[in-house]
């Protein structure tokens, strides 16, 4: 478990518990043990059931946890992913966090798995952005691998990524070379994407040393297939980017870039429809 995502599950407790469960320290007696199911009410992919069960776990480490499926499992209506069996009260008081982590990380990965069955049979992988939800990076982005997607880079640390905004003042290619350079021979394990929007961008950039990836941003589906064959056998990996959704991903993906980037696996994911349910 991150430290990041301790802390997150941390504030999401404090946010919903603050003084104390009123409901259940009055309504529920102390000593009533009880067994729920976490149970699916839509069709889509599971995630996020580790965090789930981390939470019940902080509520009352008395708590006996099973589950039943494994995040990137796809799940239907009725499907019951998680037995919980313990204190009535420490289940309840867990109840609203452990679903609201669970059913928006199963949306995310719910939405990703859409992406990656359009583009199957091609060799386009689905990649998550940085559009995620502020603290939830690395939640997102477990979700996103979960329904059969890749990360794209976790920050502004760990890939170098040249758009049209950081070339503002640039003096050409090559100034642009031996930035590229400099980079690699500081940090060497760290990536260059260069962004292009132009195929003449392409052309130029691709006589450059040291760029593992070329950002194709918002072109054509033929000017897509240009840069594909522009690139040949070897070279950087091609990125598409821009104007991507369920209808269109599938045309992107038989242009035979490399990857393609979709904002929408996270910051519009539909949170998948789960319930605890409590038996006898």
């Amino acid at each position: 478990m991150q430290p990041e995502v301790e802390q997150l599950i941390d504030l999401a407790l404090r946010e919903d518990i603050g003084a104390g469960d009123v409901t259940s320290e009055y309504f529920v007696p102390a000593d009533v043990l009880s067994r729920a199911f976490m149970l699916v009410k839509d069709c889509g992919v599971i995630a996020g059931l580790d965090i789930a069960e981390q939470i019940f776990s902080k509520i009352d480490p008395s708590i006996v946890i099973r589950q039943l499926v494994t995040d990137g499992s796809d799940v239907s209506y009725g499907t019951r992913v998680m037995e919980i069996t313990g204190p009535a009260r420490a289940l309840l008081t867990a109840e609203r966090t452990a679903l609201n982590f669970t059913q928006r990380l199963s949306g995310v990965a719910t939405k990703t798995s859409k992406f990656v069955e359009l583009t199957a049979g091609t060799k386009a992988q689905i990649l998550d952005t940085r559009k995620t939800t502020p603290g939830w990076r690395w939640l997102e982005k477990m979700a996103v691998r979960a329904g059969g997607g890749m990360n794209h880079r976790m920050g502004l640390y760990d890939r170098a990524m040249v758009k049209d905004n950081h070339l503002v003042a640039e003096n050409g290619l090559e100034w642009l070379q031996q930035a590229i350079l400099k980079l690699k021979a500081d940090k060497p394990g760290v990536e260059v994407e260069l962004e292009a929007d132009r195929i003449d961008q392409v052309k130029q950039f691709l006589t450059l040393e040291g760029v593992d990836y070329i950002l194709l941003d918002n072109m054509s589906n033929e000017q897509l297939r240009e840069a594909v064959a522009l690139r040949g056998a070897s070279g950087p990996r091609l990125e598409a980017s821009g104007g991507v959704n369920l209808e269109t991903v599938a045309a992107i993906a038989q242009t035979g870039v490399d990857f393609i980037s979709v904002g929408a696996v996270t910051h519009s994911a539909v949170a998948l429809d789960i319930s605890l349910e409590f038996v006898e």
